[in-house]
């Protein structure tokens, strides 16, 4: 008996059974609740995933605008649909938005990410705060989550073995052009029955010349056509930096929409910087005639004659005096004497050009008129003629198309560049690029004050112009230009280019 108690005591056959039995409730309860933290997991994905693309389409539409909140609550409401699983039913497709979606408008952030979102960084005011929404934080209602291993062990509060998970996702959007002239504008339409957009989106109304002034930084500054110059992103807002940023062939410079600030003053040389797009080099300009970061455009042609006393040398050209259109003619202007010029004070025309007289002079020409037929006008069927108008831009690029640039007018006058020993390959460079700003707004709410700004202020959009003519001498350096496209949905795409528009996330 004894040898048989000791044989089956040192026997170990079928231990593993017994270590199996014994340990199987905790193989078990370590699946289930590796089954539940995966499924766990994949919820918090499919929210935090959702999360994060509502607040992206929301910040996508945070521009500045006294309608970004509404438009980015459309966003939110419309272009996102994430749905998720294993909240809930275990297994249930389920939409986003049935959890329970919040959001915020935001105007900062703190400036670490481990500090909480304060009361200082949200925007109460949705109506009036538009303006300085700058990013959204999209916030998830914890989504119940019904677990399998038994959770109400650790927690009386859980009886029915459940737990939430939720999501916050803060997203912001910046937009900016980069290669822009550091020069704003008062929006000229501003408090007008037009807006800016609406006059981009139809050519009848771009056709329309405006004068654009400086005015030395008085409170004149705030004008509607009124413009000024943006302080360089390098900080060196020096005139001769302001001077030379303008007149080179490419600016080097970027500007966000959210905020510019503006460098005050008057400055003189403008007028010798945009005059370089025409192949005039006055001033310091003249030492730099033949460099190629100056070069002149394609397509000068100006209206200059040569100087009456014989001297060949182009760069000594002038206006006509007196003008004799019938020889030389740059660009007419409006007629504001049957329609008056009814924006601005006078400063924005009303489109009606003279295009017969600037046609005949300059390529209908009496001994050697041109062979290509006339441009399409304003209607866009018939070609064009004072009573039926296009553009002067698109004019000036259907010279350039055609191969016409180079044929003399009437008194001789060619287009293409004679001082210069450049010219630039950009049918553009008679373009004036610049920021776009609400400047009536803008002082009422006493952010702007003779030239200066504190804080940034908001562009309303960036735009570029077609300069008609050569810039005048005097007190305002007075600029002709004929509006070409804004950025924006409501722009024709022109500008696309010049764009850096990010939306992205930050917590």
């Amino acid at each position: 008996m004894l040898r048989v108690l000791r044989e089956f005591w040192r026997d170990q056959r079928g231990i593993a059974l017994v270590l199996v039995a014994i340990m199987l409730p905790a193989i078990i309860g370590l699946s289930v609740l590796a089954i539940d933290m995966s499924r766990a997991n994949n919820l918090h994905n499919d929210l935090q995933k959702g999360g994060d693309a509502m607040a992206l389409a929301a910040a996508a539409e945070l521009d500045g605008r006294a309608d970004s909140i509404t438009r980015a609550d459309r966003a939110l409401a419309n272009l996102v649909q994430n749905h998720y699983k294993f909240g809930g039913t275990t297994g249930v497709d389920q939409i986003l938005q049935a959890a329970g979606v919040t959001r915020r408008y935001l105007r900062s952030l703190p400036a670490s990410d481990d500090q909480p979102i304060t009361a200082a960084n949200v925007i109460t005011d949705e109506v009036a705060g538009a303006f300085e929404a700058r990013y959204v934080e999209v916030r998830v209602t914890p989504v119940g989550f019904f677990a399998t291993f038994p959770i109400s062990f650790n927690s009386g509060n859980n009886a029915d073995n459940s737990f939430n998970i939720g999501t916050v996702s803060v997203a912001g959007f910046t937009r900016g052009v980069c290669d822009f002239t550091p020069v704003y504008i008062c929006n000229p339409y501003e408090g007008s029955g037009d807006s800016i957009y609406s006059v981009a989106a139809d050519a009848t109304k771009r056709r329309r010349l405006i004068e654009l002034r400086q005015q030395g930084g008085n409170t004149a500054q705030n004008s509607p056509g009124n413009y000024g110059f943006l302080q360089p992103p390098s900080g060196s807002g020096g005139a001769n930096v302001i001077r030379d940023m303008i007149a080179k062939t490419k600016s080097q410079a970027c500007y966000d929409s959210r905020g510019v600030s503006l460098r005050p003053g008057f400055i003189a040389t403008v007028r010798d910087a945009l005059n370089v797009r025409f192949d005039v080099y006055n001033g310091a300009m003249n030492g730099v005639k033949n460099n190629p970061d100056y070069a002149p455009g394609q397509n000068v042609r100006k209206g200059y004659q040569m100087p009456s006393n014989g001297n060949g040398n182009a760069c000594n050209a002038d206006l006509a005096s007196p003008p004799d259109p019938s020889k030389y003619e740059a660009f007419p202007r409006d007629n504001c004497v049957t329609s008056p010029c009814p924006i601005a004070g006078g400063r924005v025309g009303n489109g009606n050009w003279d295009f017969n007289t600037y046609w005949n002079t300059n390529f209908a020409t009496t001994t050697n008129p041109v062979s290509v037929p006339k441009p399409t006008g304003g209607d866009g069927v018939n070609p064009a003629s004072t009573a039926n108008p296009p553009t002067r831009y698109s004019v000036y690029r259907y010279e350039i198309a055609q191969g016409i640039v180079n044929h003399p007018s009437n008194g001789g006058e060619r287009g293409t560049p004679a001082c210069s020993s450049n010219s630039v390959s950009n049918p553009d460079r008679r373009i004036l690029y610049g920021a776009i700003l609400n400047c009536q707004a803008l002082a009422a709410a006493g952010l702007m004050s003779g030239g200066n700004s504190s804080p940034p202020l908001p562009v309303e959009a960036f735009a570029s112009f077609f300069i008609t003519e050569t810039v005048e001498s005097g007190s305002d350096q007075t600029i002709r230009v004929e509006l070409v496209d804004v950025t924006g949905r409501e722009g024709q795409g022109t500008l696309d280019r010049f764009l850096r528009d990010e939306a992205q996330l930050y917590r």
